[in-house]
């Protein structure tokens, strides 16, 4: 959820389509390309598990504690880090919208003032919020979950674990509530 606003001063975090990394427009330039990530999970069973490594910027998804996937991640940045521990998939929502993340717009659908936190960021007379989208969302704590989203090489978050959008519409398909979710630093 929380994840695209608070960082309209540092050029790297403008606009939605960087952020999702083209799920809604054109890439943008710039990221590293991503030779890690990788999903052999659809012809193995077992019961799913996802570990978390903060300092490698990894997620690992796991079938009855065998690897089928691994996927490149964005996790949250100074300040607003990732929390580590031992956690579950508490929600899923395939088409989740930030509440507290996104732009202001005008009528017209215009971006008046992008990557906003409602929290901090006083609304332009004439305009509303559009919170920002957050493909294949999997909730593990209030305020944080995995979703797909931009990937810029180095923690960038507000908090949120980012993942290309096949790896996070992978790891969500093959995830129920319950799926427990270990974070390491």
């Amino acid at each position: 959820l929380f994840l695209a606003a608070g960082c309209g001063e540092d050029p790297r975090y403008s606009a939605q389509t960087q952020y999702l990394g083209g799920v809604y427009g054109n890439a943008p330039a710039g990221p590293p390309q991503d030779s890690v990530s990788y999903w052999d999970g659809d012809s193995a069973s077992g019961k799913p598990s996802i570990t978390i490594s903060l300092r490698e910027q990894r997620a690992y998804f796991y079938k009855s504690g065998v690897l089928v996937g691994v996927s490149q991640l964005s996790t949250g940045r100074e300040g607003l880090n990732t929390p580590y521990g031992h956690f579950s998939i508490i929600q899923k929502d395939q088409n989740h919208v930030s509440s507290l993340f996104g732009d202001y717009v005008d009528e017209a659908g215009n971006v008046v003032k992008p990557n906003v936190d409602i929290t901090k960021d006083p609304k332009p007379p004439g305009t509303h919020f559009k919170g920002t989208p957050m493909p294949f969302f999997m909730r593990i704590v209030s305020g944080t979950g995995l979703h797909a989203g931009y990937l810029p090489g180095y923690p960038a978050s507000h908090g949120c674990i980012r993942m290309p959008e096949f790896m996070a519409e992978n790891f969500f398909k093959s995830v129920s509530l319950g799926t427990p979710v270990t974070i390491t630093n």
